[in-house]
């Protein structure tokens, strides 16, 4: 531990002999540290928002249904339905982490307007209990629906505007029942919503599920959407639903088994963080060699003396290494630092982002640096200066004694 102290004291002497040269060194490595959580962070911001967004618009945190529903519903969701009311949903609210639970059926059909037919998806919901759930559903005009029995129909923006549409007035919902007879019926447009994404306010309606059971002439639900305190404990949340429901009668789906859409996205936007990663490191590598290596060649017949007296070879290597290792701590915190303040800066400012594919509406980006990316950026700032300083330390501990005393003579 003594000697270990030594050599950092030691590096850190060396370092500050030639404070102007440190200086550039460790601001290079806060300013790739800095270009590093800015950008990770504008990929956390997104990440968050697209998670929060599909759980809070469409999937819950878990979705309950009858085993099988995913693999088979498409075709007959109703021999798939849940009970109306059920003492199992008593045993859900019971799990720790449970805050709300709301049941949905699902149905097709054709929506129309004067001359103007369109089809839909449509869910029956529980207007409240589907409000905590859908806080990402936001209202665009009108209201939003009040009771599981209203006679209205809250439709998604893009498809009040392919059906031509607005608030107050009449459409009708024409589909096919369980039994297979068709069945219509006429409702006020409440209102109109967006959720974010494009596909799904293009062809999503909402209908209170007391009214949509009427429609489809079912009773129950094809899906119980439970939400959870944090997201963060949708994994354990499964689990104990697990460990109360019987597996031959329920299912459960954690969100990250629907989103495909998310799951995708999270690896294309995590290979282009880890190309910015690479490309920084490399900056910071060059940079920092070639910083090192000026070290080297000024202080050749210091080393040379060290070496002349008995200093080891490794101890020369181990100096040079601990030099780069203060640099890429001291230019990491430092990034860390500037890239917090400055990421705070954005977020109180926002930066308008136009809509980009796939949504409506635009945003106001922000930079979410979370603990785990400042992490990365430490480790990131360590290792590509210790890379950058294995070459020349190599070179400096490999110097011929004799050529290196008289390398100024």
């Amino acid at each position: 531990m003594i000697i270990v102290i030594e050599n950092f004291r030691l590096a850190a002497r060396n370092l500050r002999r030639n404070s102007k040269r440190t200086s550039v060194a460790v601001l290079t490595v806060a300013g790739g540290i800095i270009a590093f959580l800015l950008a990770g962070g504008f990929i956390n911001w997104i990440f968050d928002s697209m998670r929060e967004g599909v759980i809070h618009s469409q999937l819950g945190h878990i979705q309950i249904v009858r085993p099988g529903y995913f693999e088979k519903g498409i075709a007959d969701p109703y021999a798939f339905l849940l009970p109306e009311q059920s003492e199992v949903q008593q045993l859900i609210e019971k799990v720790p982490s449970f805050k709300s639970l709301a049941p949905r059926l699902a149905f097709s059909g054709l929506v129309s307007h004067g001359d103007t037919t369109i089809a839909f998806v449509g869910e029956g919901v529980d207007p409240v209990r589907e409000k905590p759930v859908s806080t990402f559903v936001f209202i665009f005009s009108g209201s939003d629906l009040q009771s599981a029995n209203d006679k209205a129909v809250l439709l998604g923006e893009g498809l009040a505007n392919s059906v031509g549409v607005k608030t107050g007035d009449t459409v009708v919902l024409l589909t096919t029942a369980a039994n297979g007879s068709a069945n219509a019926v006429e409702v006020s447009v409440a209102g109109t919503f967006f959720s974010g994404s494009k596909g799904y306010d293009d062809v999503a309606l909402r209908l209170p599920i007391g009214l949509a059971r009427k429609l489809m002439k079912v009773n129950g639900a094809t899906s119980w959407v439970v939400l959870l305190d944090k997201t963060g404990h949708t994994a354990e949340g499964a689990n104990q639903l697990g460990a109360v429901l019987s597996n031959r009668n329920f299912e459960i789906v954690p969100w990250t088994t629907l989103a495909d859409f998310y799951n995708k996205t999270v690896v294309l936007f995590t290979k282009q963080v880890n190309v910015v990663k690479f490309i920084i490191g490399l900056i910071i590598v060059l940079t920092i060699s070639n910083t090192q290596t000026m070290s080297v060649l000024e202080r050749t017949t210091e080393i040379g003396t060290s070496l002349a007296i008995g200093q080891r070879r490794n101890k020369i290597l181990s100096m040079f290494i601990t030099e780069g290792a203060l640099i890429g701590f001291f230019g990491g915190l430092s990034g860390i630092a500037l890239g917090y303040v400055l990421a705070q800066g954005v977020n109180a400012l926002g930066i308008p982002m136009p809509p980009p594919p796939g949504m409506t509406h635009g945003f106001a980006a922000m930079v979410l640096i979370s603990p785990q990316l400042v992490i990365d950026a430490l480790i990131l700032a360590l290792v590509s200066t210790l890379l950058a300083s294995v070459i020349p330390a190599w070179k400096a501990s490999r110097m011929a004694i004799v050529d290196a005393l008289r390398h100024n003579q």
